[in-house]
């Protein structure tokens, strides 16, 4: 038996690793799990070269809880390690590292972790023991050694009597530790780091109950059989061709990383790409609807199999963040704890990939079946009317693939809109104005005005309508969007036809001002000479108004403050109708104040505007003049 020191002037690195990292302590499974699986994944690489002469066998990872002893237990079947490898690997270069890193960071690395650096992951376990044991045999033929510290600069080494090739690690649990002694505990770490990791992992045993012969009597009994309980699946759909995976394969994928959803996904991205970088991964559109508030952190990272985080902002472009799924990449540059990005120009490389991708991947399910894309639109939307705002990659392809729907449920790409309504809906001066709606029921009026006159109108109802629409206008020129019940229909799409009024100048200025007497001041009266069937009195919300105060409201855009701001309506008073007339002509004040009252009120009832008292008040009214 030999003891030594470890080379190491920090004089306890121990109580500084567990400080450092005591947030973060239950990492010491994944790492200590993950040596393990290097070790397994090297001795196959270096039997299939020829350089090392033993059977591979079919090895896998096994974790032992004793509660008694107070002791987990950690077992590959791997490499393995002579007593000169146990003192280079764990005495020299683990500790020379944690030396020089400890002194570089004193400061910083309190809060940064440092596991996963400088070969400093066995030395986790330190965190969680007060005595760690290394039992290990070397696929060479060298006897089997047994390492033991107890967590300070000292050490044993002696030879060992284990037979079987591999490495065995003890970890005498700490007091303030004992958590990790229940089954539940470990059972939720393997569950949360190693489900996919790419070796076996046994943790217990689990009752399998075998099926019931045919010939079998009505009081037969089914036989039980204990197997090894292999908690992980070593080969996730991702690590495989999409060649190899049917629909419904990735169906069941999906339900495996997320068993608590119900409904299937939408539809799948399979990433695979091995030039500038290494990235695997699949990525899941599911049901979204409108809304905004979407709870993100559902896409996976691993790295080699290994879980990492499910905070992958810089990874994936941000309004993919709203999608479910799996990406793996070695080359993710991770803080030394794994448990972060650090910022860096592969990332921005990886995140382009990721929007170009998901980009021609919607392209193609366009283009294959348009009919079936058009039928989830509604469910996609919020994701790409958010790209098109946030990413300029994604807009550059999203004119291919991204719709705009009619309130008649037929739907456009932009250029087939412009086509569509080019002859109809283009003003005087040459401008295509293109109408829509935000609510089909609240806008119904409007919208039915808009296609007596045989115009188009889009359904467009998401949050950040607002933003998009201003975006599109700003790189399409010819064209201006306007909101079905902004101003009355002849004044939305100008063309060279004016009414001519029937009241005169004179009786049009009398008009108004009776009118303004009687009418709010949040109303701008607007005298309009239209069809005499046209209503006669229409509240419309200006375009640019409304516009700047949505945007001021979902962030981003806007006029400062605008969001705080009180609605603004515009009233417009057909001249031509017989109600204009009449208010004009009404000597008895009181009379026209009842005139102008009830149709303001009939006006704000189609725009939903009639709420409350003046609601109340207004049915009341009307009861009592039909009596």
């Amino acid at each position: 038996m030999t003891t030594g020191k470890i080379n190491v002037s920090v004089e306890n690195i121990f109580p500084l690793i567990k400080k450092f990292l005591y947030s973060d302590h239950e990492i010491f499974l994944r790492e200590l799990i993950s040596n393990g699986t290097d070790a397994t994944l090297k001795l196959k690489h270096l039997i299939s070269i020829g350089e090392a002469k033993v059977e591979y066998g079919n090895p896998f990872i096994e974790v032992k809880i004793d509660k008694e002893g107070k002791k987990i237990h950690i077992i590959d079947q791997g490499l393995g390690m002579t007593a000169d490898e146990v003192e280079k690997y764990i005495n020299q270069v683990a500790f020379s590292g944690a030396e020089e890193f400890l002194d570089k960071y004193k400061d910083s690395a309190k809060d940064s972790g440092i596991i996963g650096h400088f070969g400093l992951g066995f030395y986790s376990a330190f965190m969680v023991a007060e005595k760690v044991e290394i039992i290990t045999k070397s696929y060479k033929d060298e006897p089997a050694a047994h390492w033991t510290c107890d967590g300070s600069p000292e050490f044993t080494l002696e030879p060992a009597d284990k037979t079987s090739r591999g490495t065995e690690i003890i970890l005498h649990i700490a007091e303030d530790s004992l958590e990790f002694l229940e089954d539940s505990k470990i059972s939720g770490l393997l569950n949360k780091y190693n489900k996919f990791m790419p070796i076996p992992i046994k943790f217990g045993t689990r009752t399998e109950t075998l099926p019931k012969p045919e010939d079998a009597p009505e009081d037969y009994v089914n036989e039980t059989l204990e197997v090894d309980n292999i908690i992980n699946n070593p080969n996730p759909a991702w690590t495989k061709q999409p060649t190899e995976l049917s629909d419904e394969d990735y169906k069941n994928f999906y339900r495996e990383l997320y068993p608590m959803q119900f409904e299937d996904p939408l539809f799948h991205i399979h990433l695979n790409v091995d030039y500038p970088f290494n990235l695997t991964g699949i990525l899941y559109f599911p049901k979204l609807g409108s809304d905004m508030q979407i709870q993100k952190d559902k896409i996976q990272l691993y790295q080699n199999q290994v879980y990492v985080t499910d905070n992958v902002e810089g990874i994936v472009p941000e309004f993919l963040t709203m999608l479910k799924g799996v990406i793996d990449s070695p080359d993710i540059p991770l803080n030394v704890s794994r448990s972060g990005l650090q910022a860096d120009g592969a990332v921005k490389k990886i995140s382009n990939y990721i929007t170009r991708k998901v980009a021609d991947k919607l392209k193609a399910l366009f283009n294959e079946n348009r009919a079936d894309f058009e039928a989830k639109w509604n469910d996609i939307k919020i994701v790409l009317e958010y790209g098109m705002l946030s990413e300029d990659k994604f807009y550059e392809k999203a004119g291919a693939f991204v719709l705009y729907p009619t309130v008649d449920d037929t739907y456009f790409t932009l250029e087939e809109l412009k086509e569509k309504l080019k002859e109809n809906q283009t003003d005087k001066d040459g401008k295509l104005v293109v109408l829509y709606a935000g609510n089909k029921e609240a806008q119904h009026s409007y919208i039915e005005t808009a296609k007596e006159k045989g115009y188009e109108v889009l359904l467009l109802d998401s949050p950040i309508i607002s933003h998009l629409i201003q975006k599109i206008e700003g790189d399409n020129k010819d064209v201006t969007f306007v909101r079905v019940d902004s101003d009355h229909i002849d004044n939305l799409i100008k063309k060279d036809e004016n009414t001519i009024s029937k009241l005169s100048d004179e009786e049009k200025e009398t008009l108004k001002t009776s009118l303004e007497a009687y009418i709010p001041k949040a109303y701008s009266v607007q005298l309009e000479a239209m069809d005499s069937q046209a209503a006669p009195f229409i509240i419309t919300q200006p375009e640019f108004m409304r516009r700047m105060k949505e945007m001021s409201q979902s962030g981003g855009g806007g006029m400062f403050g605008m969001g705080n701001m009180p609605e603004m309506y515009n009233l417009v008073v057909n001249t031509n109708s017989d109600l204009a007339t009449n208010i004009l002509n009404t000597e008895d004040k009181t009379h026209q104040e009842h005139l102008v009252k009830q149709a303001l009120d009939l006006a704000k009832l189609s725009q939903n505007l009639l709420k409350g008292e003046a609601l109340t008040a207004f049915v009341k009214r009307s009861f009592e003049m039909i009596k």
